[in-house]
C-alpha cells in the first residue's frame, strides 16, 4: 500500500464525519447573528434529515461503511440545530413589494399552497419536530417486521435515502432562480458542497471499505447539482455587480424627475453666480437710467437760463 493510498484512507474518513459541520456551521452562525431566515430554503433540512434517518435505518440490512454511518448521525445533528435556528429566526409574514409575503411558502399567488396540508410550511414550529417523530416511529414499526428481513426493502431504503440526499440542491437552485439572486445562501456552504462532493467521490471509489452502488450513483448526480448551484451563484452574483451602476443612475434621474421642486433648488445651487450676475446686471441698467434721467433735467434747466 503506498504512503498517498494510507493518508487517503485515514483522512477522507475524518473529512467525511466532520463535514456536515463545516458545511453548514456558517449557514447557521449567519442565521444566528442575523436573526433572519430569509433567502434560506427549509426544504434542506428537511431533505438531508429523511435522507440520513433512512440511511441509519438501511445500515441495519446492508452494514455499509462505518464511516458513512457515522456521518449519518452527526448529519442529523447539525440538521436539527439548523433547523432551530432557522425557525426561530423566521422573516415576519406582511406586505413586501406590494405582495403578500408568507415566509418559505411556495404555494399560489392568491396565497393557497402547492403541497398538500401546508407540509413544512406551517407557520408553528410543533408541527415540523412532530413530522420527523411520526415518520421515524412509522420505520421503527416497520423493521420490527419480517418485511425488514426482505433485501428488497432494504435496498429500497438505501435508493430512496440517496436519491432523496441527491436531491439536495434542487430546492435552493429553484429558489435561486425565482428570485433572481443567490442572497441569503451562503458561498461558504457552496463551496463545501463542492468540496465535499470532490472528497466523496474519491472515497466512493477508492476506499477499501463496503461502498453499496446506490451511495455512487446518487453521489454522482449530486456532485452535477452542486457544480450547477456553484456556477449559479457565480452568474448571478455577476450580475448583480453589473447592474449596481445603472441602477443608482436611473433612480438619481427618476428622483430628479419626480420632485420638480427639488430638481429647480438644484439648477439654482449649481448656478449661482448666473443668478448673481443677472441681479448685477439689472441693478446697473437702472443706475444707468437714473443718471440720464439727471442730465436730461439739468439740459432742460440751461436751456430755460
Amino acid at each position: 500500500m503506498s504512503l498517498f493510498q494510507m493518508a487517503f484512507d485515514y483522512a477522507a474518513p475524518v473529512f467525511l464525519i466532520t463535514s456536515p459541520v463545516t458545511s453548514y456551521a456558517d449557514q447557521i452562525f449567519s442565521i444566528h447573528r442575523t436573526r433572519s431566515s430569509a433567502g434560506f430554503s427549509l426544504d434542506i433540512p428537511l431533505i438531508m434529515l429523511i435522507s440520513s434517518i433512512l440511511k441509519i435505518f438501511y445500515w441495519f440490512g446492508e452494514h455499509y461503511s462505518g464511516t458513512l454511518l457515522t456521518q449519518a448521525i452527526v448529519m442529523i445533528v447539525v440538521q436539527m440545530t439548523l433547523l432551530k435556528v432557522a425557525l426561530d429566526n423566521r422573516p415576519s409574514a406582511g406586505v413586501r413589494n406590494g405582495i403578500e409575503h408568507t415566509p418559505f411558502s411556495s404555494g399560489n399567488s392568491d396565497g393557497s399552497s402547492l403541497r398538500p396540508y401546508e407540509f413544512w410550511q406551517w407557520k408553528a414550529a410543533k408541527p415540523y419536530w412532530m413530522s420527523l417523530g411520526y415518520f421515524v416511529g412509522m420505520l421503527t414499526v416497520v423493521h420490527l417486521t419480517p418485511i425488514a428481513q426482505s433485501q428488497l426493502y432494504i435496498s429500497l431504503l438505501g435508493y430512496i435515502g440517496l436519491a432523496v440526499e441527491a436531491t439536495l440542491p434542487i430546492p435552493q437552485i429553484l429558489a435561486n432562480h425565482r428570485s433572481g439572486s443567490c442572497k441569503g445562501f451562503r458561498v461558504s456552504v457552496i463551496a463545501a458542497w463542492i468540496l465535499g462532493d470532490t472528497m466523496k467521490m474519491s472515497y466512493f471509489f477508492n476506499s477499501t471499505e463496503t461502498i453499496p452502488w446506490a451511495f455512487k450513483l446518487c453521489g454522482i448526480f449530486q456532485c452535477v447539482c452542486d457544480f450547477y448551484l456553484g456556477f449559479q451563484f457565480y452568474f448571478f452574483t455577476r450580475n448583480t455587480h453589473s447592474k449596481t451602476p445603472s441602477h443608482s443612475h436611473s433612480n438619481s434621474l427618476s428622483n430628479a424627475f419626480s420632485n420638480p421642486h427639488s430638481h429647480s433648488n438644484s439648477l439654482s445651487h449649481a448656478f449661482p453666480l448666473s443668478a448673481s450676475h443677472s441681479r448685477s446686471n439689472s441693478q446697473t441698467a437702472g443706475e444707468s437710467m437714473e443718471q440720464n434721467g439727471r442730465w436730461g433735467h439739468h439740459e432742460k434747466d440751461i436751456r430755460m437760463n
